[in-house]
């Protein structure tokens, strides 16, 4: 396998890290749309999700994980 192809658990990695990053920056525009300026409960756990989603995806991929 090459250096940067993905192996089944990587693609499946990558697409619940865009699904996360997706529902925060969702959400974040709702709530901009709404006024709400501060970091509510919702943007709390949706950041957290988006933060281990990309803790499984090597830095390679765009995710934050060091290492194999």
């Amino acid at each position: 396998m090459g250096l940067f192809k993905k192996t089944p658990e990587e693609k499946t990695a990558v697409t619940r890290m865009h699904a996360a990053d997706k529902a925060l920056n969702d959400n974040s525009d709702r709530e901009r749309k709404d006024g709400i300026t501060e970091e509510t409960p919702e943007y709390q756990r949706l950041n957290r999700a988006a933060n281990e989603a990309a803790d499984q995806v090597s830095w390679w991929h765009g995710g934050t994980k060091r290492g194999h």
